[in-house]
């Protein structure tokens, strides 16, 4: 069995073997780079008021920070031990299991920038919920999983997130949801460790670092979406657009634009012209209408209860613009998600790859690069 715990220490061994003077540059280095990031944040903090934090617990805590780097609207990071029963714990005393700590990353976020539901559902995707004490090769209680809060509008968040995403398994999902009790940081060596060890060990796949970054795209900064009256969309929209936009209409299955498209690009609102999904998300789910496994941001749209056509359903509208768009399932691919956007055709448009920046979406093309 892998013992990744032995692998810390061995390399905590080597820096001293191979001479006192590099290790010694090594954490003066990681000094510096630890007061520069607290000089970063000191500002982000005089910037903006509203910085709030939470605590990933989600196995090994290098791979875990590194991930939450990549996430812009996340302002700073930092390793360390939560929960346990002892001050200013050691690693070498969270390794022995006696200390009940968890391997942690402190998360300094802007809520104005990146939503908190966006951050535990970007966290899932790295993680197994379902395993007890194990997050890939490690092992022990201090890699179990958990997301701790600091105040109670956040725990209530979490625990509602959680409960939501937990849904999608069919094993209990073991991931806690409890405020915090104590943290204490790590030491020097482990903080920032991918950034000083591109190569160095970590149990996250490769390509979801470059999802992170991905994740949470500024807006196309050359375009102001605006919802348009009822008479500019009669005129700009066909008979069938504006059935479905403005009238909860819905469209024949798979007699319609895009159901079938399989071209990289983006979808837009066919009323705004705001980006809504990207293609790279969309999926043939045999229901004869475009789906998607999620928007590119759910701040982009609305969910709301549907109860028309003797059925109770969740209808998905575009928060600018007020279109209906469609209706949210839990049908879709698990590991996507297990959510299906069923969208119509006619509350879209689609812009292929070639033409995104022409037409003001060169924001989103990275989001485009296949992993």
């Amino acid at each position: 069995m892998f013992n990744k715990d032995k692998m810390k220490n061995i390399l905590v061994l080597i820096a001293f073997v191979f001479g006192i003077t590099a290790f010694a540059n090594s954490c003066e280095k990681a000094v510096k780079s630890k007061e520069s990031s607290s000089e970063r944040e000191k500002k982000e903090e005089m910037d903006n008021k509203n910085l709030k934090e939470v605590y990933f617990a989600g196995g090994c805590f290098w791979g875990t920070e590194h991930f939450f780097q990549q996430i812009r609207g996340v302002v700073a990071t930092e390793v360390g031990y939560a929960n346990g029963n002892k001050k200013n714990p050691t690693y070498e005393e969270v390794i022995s299991h006696t200390t009940g700590f968890a391997e942690t990353v402190k998360v300094k976020y802007d809520p104005e920038q990146v939503d908190l539901k966006l951050l535990i559902d970007l966290y899932f995707k790295t993680i197994d919920p379902t395993s007890k004490d194990q997050q890939g090769n490690d092992r022990g209680n201090q890699y179990r999983t958990g997301i701790y809060s600091t105040d109670k509008e956040t725990e209530a968040i979490i625990k509602s997130e959680v409960e939501k995403l937990a849904k999608n398994y069919k094993k209990p999902v073991l991931v806690e949801t409890i405020p915090l009790k104590n943290f204490y940081s790590a030491e020097a060596y482990h903080q920032d460790y991918l950034v000083k060890n591109p190569g160095g060990y970590c149990h996250i796949e490769p390509g979801l670092f470059e999802m992170a970054k991905n994740a949470n795209p500024l807006p196309a900064k050359s375009t102001k979406y605006e919802k348009q009256d009822k008479n500019t969309l009669k005129k700009n929209l066909t008979s069938e657009q504006y059935r479905v936009t403005q009238e909860n209409g819905t469209e024949m299955p798979f007699e319609n634009e895009y159901w079938d498209e399989t071209r990289e690009g983006i979808y837009v609102d066919i009323t705004t012209g705001e980006p809504l999904f990207i293609s790279t998300d969309k999926f043939e789910s045999g229901c004869g209408w475009p789906s998607f496994s999620k928007p590119i941001t759910q701040k982009l749209i609305d969910e709301k209860v549907d109860r028309s056509a003797g059925m109770e359903r969740t209808e998905v509208r575009s928060k600018t613009g007020n279109a209906h768009l469609g209706h949210v399932f839990d049908d879709g691919p698990k590991d996507k998600g297990g959510l299906r956007y069923c969208i119509n055709s006619a509350s879209l448009k689609f812009v292929p790859k070639a033409e995104m920046k022409g037409k003001g979406y060169g924001d989103y093309i990275s989001l485009l690069d296949k992993k």
